[in-house]
This record gives structure tokens, C-alpha cells and sequence, in this order.
């Protein structure tokens, strides 16, 4: 995954790197998370406490961090001497559609945190203009939700010839 690379490579330039998982539905990462949201909540107890579904449980479990913000906080405080990767959920709609993610973005701007996103989109996207066209509205719409800094990075790139010209 991105946060396992680059955790690797901040590691090799003498870095001192945390992960924090922020993705709930995240059961095997291939790297320590020094801080799991599954701590705090997971979307099996969403689904299984509010009948929500797979997707809803997911908005619930991050609405539910944003209204719970201390608990992330207070535990950021404990990481201040390393370079914080965030590993979130993929699921776009959270980003476009929701304010949470921005609500907790804000909050830890607050503190003085200073954030930059990082939005990966698989290549295979490039390969056909309409795609292309909708990829990059998406990602206008998640810079202008969010309201942080954002750089775009192309995904799966190993697999681009795999896609046709």
C-alpha cells in the first residue's frame, strides 16, 4: 500500500514514522498501525449494533470518530515527534458526499497539525477520456470538500500497459 512505501522511504531518509489507521474496515494492513481506529470503533459493531450495511456502517464508524475527535487527538499527542501517515478508507463518497473526514481534518488543523492529502487513482482511468474526464472531477470535488493541500498520484502504473493505448 502507499502507507507502507512511504513509510519505507521516510524510514530510509533517517525519519521517525507513525501510521494510523483510520479505515475501519481495514483487517489486514501490511504495516503497524501505531494507532487502529478499530480501537475505538469497527464496522462489524455498526453493522451489528445499528443494522446498518457494509457502506453505512463505514459513514457511521467515521461520523463517529469526527464526534468522538478527543479520542484521536489525545492519542496524535503521543506521536509528535514523527512524520503521521493516515491510511483512510477508499470509498470516494466519503470524501465527496460526507463532511466528516473534512470535520476531523479540521480538527486536527486545529491543533496545529499540519495536513496534506494524498489521492491515489488507479492509472487504468487514463486510459479512456471519459473515464479521465470523471476521475478528475471526482478529485476537484474531494480537493474542494477537504480543504487541504492535495496531491494527486497515479496508482497501479505497472499495469497501465495492460489497458490498451
Amino acid at each position: 500500500t502507499y502507507c507502507q512505501g512511504m513509510r519505507q522511504l521516510l524510514e530510509a531518509l533517517g525519519r521517525k514514522v507513525a501510521v494510523v489507521n483510520l479505515d475501519p474496515a481495514n483487517e489486514r494492513m501490511p504495516y503497524t498501525a501505531e494507532l487502529d481506529i478499530a480501537e475505538l470503533i469497527s464496522v462489524e459493531g455498526a453493522v451489528e449494533t445499528c443494522g446498518l450495511g457494509p457502506n453505512g456502517a463505514l459513514v457511521y464508524c467515521l461520523e463517529y470518530l469526527a464526534t468522538n475527535i478527543d479520542w484521536l487527538l489525545d492519542k496524535l499527542e503521543e506521536l509528535s515527534d514523527c512524520y503521521v501517515l493516515f491510511d483512510m478508507p477508499g470509498q470516494v463518497e466519503l470524501y465527496t458526499h460526507y463532511s466528516s473526514v473534512r470535520d476531523i481534518l479540521h480538527a486536527m488543523q486545529k491543533k496545529h497539525h499540519r495536513l496534506t492529502a494524498v489521492h491515489l487513482v488507479d492509472a487504468h482511468y487514463c486510459s479512456d477520456a471519459s473515464k479521465f474526464i470523471s476521475v478528475l472531477l471526482v478529485t476537484l470535488s474531494t480537493m474542494v470538500q477537504l480543504e487541504v493541500p492535495q496531491v494527486n498520484l497515479l496508482s497501479k502504473m505497472d499495469l497501465v500497459e495492460s489497458y490498451g493505448e
